[in-house]
């Protein structure tokens, strides 16, 4: 059942190799302990997930592997962040929850033309918006907890590329043991049976939504690739199908005024998890990234009025 999965993901994402995982985290950790050794350097976006910052600063740095974190739009401040033993460029586009807009092939040619792997956390737009694999990318990342599943029943995770890089991956999940279960299997196939209408329909909904809050008095800024707005509009529109369906907009004030609109809300359900059936709302700042410093908050652009939107 898990084989099954892997090849209609791999098919999706038009790469040849898939390895399924208990989480999206666990996929994610495994995708960097298997390309890289202890002394090996990663250059990563500073707009990712915060569990993904955090186990990139907190936990791989304790096993010899080090991040710099820079702008994921600035391409110059990618190449400049090389160091002679770099061999990972990790990034999530579009972020979460500012849905910025990393160029990916642009930062695949960077890479490439000095030897390092690019890896693509491709959670928020799945293969049917988006396919960092055609743009160059070595290696995609899912949590398939989100889309891939849509209704909000299991964990799973998963990595897809060439595979001379997921056989490598394999070896790992079986020796270090964060495997997918076979009933978590059978329910994203049957997932995966509606992904591009939940896809397109939740799209069309996120865009009409953006649209809405752009105009209201109380919003001060809207962040939603599909709006002409976006400051990466133009490339999203490249390199995505649609906006997709994930928005993120700041309240006029601060923590307050925010939680005062999560706490009025009666049809939103109040989660950090996204990609069910039903819209979910949550404030990043005490709840996705609510386990990093501050300061590495404020590096990423989360605000205390900001609000995500699923």
């Amino acid at each position: 059942t898990i084989a099954v999965l892997e090849e209609r993901l791999a098919a999706l994402e038009n790469g040849v190799g898939a390895v399924c995982t208990a989480s999206g985290m666990a996929a994610l950790h495994l995708a960097i302990a298997t390309l890289l050794n202890a002394g090996d350097h990663i250059v990563a976006s500073n707009s990712l997930f915060g569990a993904t910052l955090q186990l990139l600063n907190t936990i791989l740095s304790r096993f010899g592997i080090e991040t710099t974190c820079v702008s994921q739009t600035d391409v110059g401040a990618w190449d400049a962040a090389i160091r002679p033993n770099t061999k990972l460029f990790f990034l999530e586009t579009p972020s979460n929850p500012l849905t910025e807009i990393a160029d990916i092939k642009t930062l695949c040619d960077v890479a490439h033309a000095r030897g390092i792997l690019v890896a693509v956390d491709n959670c928020f737009c799945t293969p049917v918006l988006q396919r960092p694999l055609d743009l160059g990318a070595d290696m995609v990342v899912h949590s398939a907890t989100k889309y891939l599943d849509g209704q909000g029943r299991v964990l799973g995770g998963a990595v897809a590329g060439p595979k001379r890089y997921t056989d490598e991956v394999l070896k790992f999940l079986r020796t270090a043991g964060p495997t997918l279960s076979a009933f978590n299997a059978w329910v994203l196939l049957k997932g995966l049976e509606t992904l591009q209408i939940r896809m397109e329909a939740q799209s069309a909904k996120a865009l009409q939504m953006a649209q809405w809050l752009e105009a209201h008095p109380k919003v001060a800024r809207v962040f939603y690739p599909g709006l002409p707005s976006h400051p990466q509009h133009a490339l999203a529109m490249r390199q995505q199908k649609n906006g997709g369906a994930i928005v993120s907009f700041e309240v006029k004030g601060a923590r307050s005024e925010a939680w005062q609109v999560v706490d009025s809300c009666e049809l939103l359900s109040i989660t950090a998890n996204l990609g069910d059936t039903k819209t979910t709302l949550t404030h990043p700042a005490s709840t996705t990234h609510g386990r990093i410093t501050p300061e590495a908050r404020a590096a990423a652009g989360i605000s205390e009025g900001l609000l995500r939107v699923a």
